[in-house]
């Protein structure tokens, strides 16, 4: 077979890993963007230290995706935590597990990891073009808007990395969608993933707490029940801990249900112990020193059980022991998407077939956060935003070379 054209659009992680693959089976591969640089959003991720992936036995960890994990196992058995760890150290990009079983590059930045790869890229042959805005289809031929006009593009086929609808300042505005729709794709509503909560807060609280971090606690929603920190906010509720709950709590929220986050204040005593240990306070302490004394609550810990329910103080030792193991904070909704660290929605699995490829466009796949699935934070985002890159390459290749 000759050497094939082959247009990637969307120069994230699923885009780079699908150039990747693709060029090491000989293609002529392009990446088009429509950012002035790419993987802007892999980058702001890297700010903070890149979670790359995450330590956790593997039955285990593909399971974090949900509804969809039946669907991507195929592509995450094909690259796996461990597969990803020998990528980026063959870019040179050591990698270390956290003690929270996340892991990081050792440089705790994406950029070293990106310089890298990108220059593996190049010296490989793909072509990246920026400013490369997509606008659709017109015929077979992929169209873009560009500084120097529009562009039409000849491609033997295509690849859609185009990403869901979060960070839209960093490229992922999800604009492809009315056009895919135009073609017979279905695709789901897109919805706000790992993601903070509006919580009707009074003006006290929230000027003196807003920023504030509830440590060592549990937080326990329909999705379980998990250990970690959240921040109290202006508005409402973020961090990680929530994160682990946005599903659930937002998909409760969506059919008009009441939503609680319900934490655990001390996670480490007993409700009975608790409630023994308060019993023991003369009731003429103050609810300050009785919540100190005997459950070892202050500032915003204490703040927040009184915010919660006002009427806290004046509640026995066995029904304030039960409360401070299981706060309730009432939910209001989720904050907008443009916030949101990722989405879920996206283009729907039946508008998919096996090999990543869209049933109403043959020649056309699709890969990352465009289809519909969702993850936690914790490395399982970028894991599976490779893993569906490497998948949907590996279709279009076989493809290519499917019998005439």
């Amino acid at each position: 077979m000759g050497q094939k054209n082959i247009a990637v659009i969307g120069g994230g992680p699923s885009g780079l890993m699908a150039a990747e693959v693709l060029s090491e089976r000989g293609h002529a591969v392009t990446v088009y963007d429509s950012m002035p640089t790419v993987a802007r959003k892999f980058l702001l991720a890297g700010k903070s230290g890149l979670n790359i992936t995450h330590s956790e036995p593997y039955t285990a960890f593909a399971q974090r995706f949900g509804n969809a994990s039946p669907r991507l196992r195929a592509a995450l058995d094909a690259f796996t935590p461990d597969d990803i760890r020998q990528w980026a150290a063959d870019l040179g990009t050591r990698t270390f597990v956290g003690s929270s079983g996340r892991v990081f590059p050792e440089v705790m930045k994406a950029s070293p990891l990106l310089r890298a790869w990108l220059k593996s890229l190049e010296s490989r042959g793909v072509r990246i073009l920026t400013r490369h805005h997509w606008t659709g289809f017109e015929g077979k031929a992929p169209a873009f808007d560009t500084p120097d006009g529009k562009t039409l593009v000849s491609a033997d086929a295509t690849l859609l990395a185009l990403g869901g609808a979060s960070y839209p300042r960093l490229g992922s505005d999800a604009a492809w969608v009315s056009w895919l729709e135009q073609r017979d794709v279905s695709v789901a509503k897109f919805q706000p993933a790992n993601c903070g909560f509006d919580v009707d807060w009074s003006e006290t609280f929230r000027d003196r707490f807003a920023g504030a971090a509830l440590k060592g606690v549990t937080a326990t929603s329909e999705a379980g029940t998990v250990p970690g920190e959240f921040v109290i906010s202006r508005t409402g509720i973020e961090g990680s801990l929530v994160y682990a709950h946005t599903s659930a709590l937002r998909d409760r929220l969506s059919r008009g249900e009441l939503a609680y986050l319900v934490v655990d204040l001390t996670p480490g005593r007993g409700v009975g112990k608790l409630a023994k240990e308060l019993g023991r306070l003369d009731t003429k302490t103050s609810f300050s020193n009785r919540l100190r004394k005997g459950a070892g609550l202050e500032g915003v810990k204490a703040a927040l059980l009184r915010e919660v329910s006002p009427d806290a103080a004046r509640l026995p030792p066995p029904e304030l022991a039960a409360l401070i193991k299981a706060l309730p904070i009432p939910l209001i909704r989720p904050r907008p998407i443009a916030e949101a660290i990722s989405s879920a929605g996206g283009i729907a699995w039946s508008a998919i077939d096996d090999e990543y490829m869209l049933r109403a466009l043959p020649g056309t796949f699709v890969a990352g956060e465009m289809i519909d699935w969702e993850a936690p934070t914790g490395g399982y985002l970028l894991t599976a935003c490779f893993a569906t890159g490497r998948a949907a390459a590996r279709g279009l290749d076989r493809w290519l070379n499917r019998p005439a």
